[in-house]
């Protein structure tokens, strides 16, 4: 039998109790043996039966015990972090997005393959059931080749409230979900090169909260006659809708990731689960059963773990990030100077991504 993998978080926020719940219901040669957060390691170990608690994540990746660090922290924090993993010699699972700039990814890539230790870019969408079986038709050549792929994700806002702040974030919502419609519409499409980046960005509804625009709307031409558009929002009301439609040659396909295996519910007060908290879940939403499941939480870390086990090819890498964050930099300047950004592209060097529309 293998080793059982053991796992430290960094971090105690809405995304590592998804993780931390995926791994307990669903990963049975991996565990989570210790978390740090200099605000409530302890608490969080508690109440999620964890053995170790750090208030320094340095002090976590002094622990020989530890085989994978799984970081869930703000943006800004990201490449800090996955370079002193990688020195400690752990192998390094990232929420999206990757980091803040492109400097960073490098860095995190370079010290990740210096070290000899796995580097992988979380994007469930890759492993979400409804999604993976729409790449799989096409893999099938049930539609054809496919030259479409439309993906959209949308909600009242942000999960964490650091992520209001474009100094934590890097920009609005094109970082914080636009990121996921870029890769899996790059995956389903094959993954081409890109050829131009046109986007329309705008601030809607949170004025007041946010410099960053909560709703955006970008256009990717491949190469290959390929063609991704993406829509994501912090300015649409009654919970998340997140969409994907992809045409082919001889046929196209469709999966909406929450409709056809939730309840329609209507709720005053608001609930809270996984993806959903409570005070975003107010008037009429779909309320998913397996939510974590049918997200690709658990089988986004199983992949991992088995991926740190020498058993597959992790699929999605800190280059896939760094892709990302490219197209997502052509996006801020295509909306700032209001035309398409033609590839190869020279990205501007920027503190972060969002000044590429607008300064101030």
């Amino acid at each position: 039998m293998d080793k059982k993998i053991k796992m430290g978080m960094v971090g105690t926020g809405f995304i590592a109790e998804i993780h931390k719940a995926s791994l307990d219901a669903y990963i049975h040669n991996a565990e989570m043996v210790a978390v740090s957060s200099p605000n409530n390691a302890d608490k969080f170990a508690k109440e999620n039966g964890v053995p170790k608690a750090y208030k320094d994540y340095r002090d976590m990746l002094t622990d020989p015990e530890i085989d994978l660090v799984d970081i869930g922290i703000p943006n800004d924090l990201h490449c800090e972090v996955v370079v002193a993993a990688a020195k400690a010699g752990k192998h390094v699972i990232i929420e999206k997005p990757l980091c803040i700039t492109l400097e960073e990814a490098d860095q995190m890539i370079d010290a990740c393959q210096k070290a000899g230790v796995l580097l992988m870019y979380a994007e469930e969408l890759l492993f979400a059931p409804k999604y993976v079986r729409a790449k799989t038709l096409i893999d099938e050549g049930a539609i054809g080749e496919p030259f479409l792929a439309k993906q959209s994700e949308e909600h009242p806002g942000p999960h964490m409230p650091w992520f209001w702040d474009v100094n934590r974030s890097g920009g609005g919502v094109l970082m914080d979900m636009g990121c996921h419609s870029i890769e899996y519409t790059r995956w389903v499409l094959g993954r081409p090169k890109v050829k131009s980046v046109t986007s329309f960005l705008g601030t809607y509804m949170h004025q007041g909260r946010t410099r960053g625009e909560d709703h955006s709307y970008v256009v990717i031409e491949y190469e290959g006659n390929k063609i991704a558009m993406i829509e994501d929002s912090w300015a649409k009301g009654g919970g998340v809708d997140d969409r994907c439609e992809i045409y082919g040659q001889k046929g196209h396909t469709r999966a909406d990731l929450l409709r056809g295996s939730s309840l329609m519910t209507y709720s005053e007060e608001g609930y809270g689960y996984a993806v959903e908290k409570a005070g975003t879940t107010q008037g009429y939403t779909f309320t998913m059963f397996e939510e974590n499941w049918n997200y690709g939480f658990p089988q986004e870390l199983q992949h991992f773990v088995n991926c740190v086990q020498g058993k597959e090819t992790c699929m999605v890498t800190g280059k896939e990030g760094r892709d990302v964050l490219e197209i997502i930099y052509a996006a801020y300047q295509s909306a700032g100077e209001g035309r398409k950004i033609e590839f190869p592209y020279t990205p501007p060097t920027v503190k972060i991504p969002i000044d590429l529309w607008k300064q101030g």
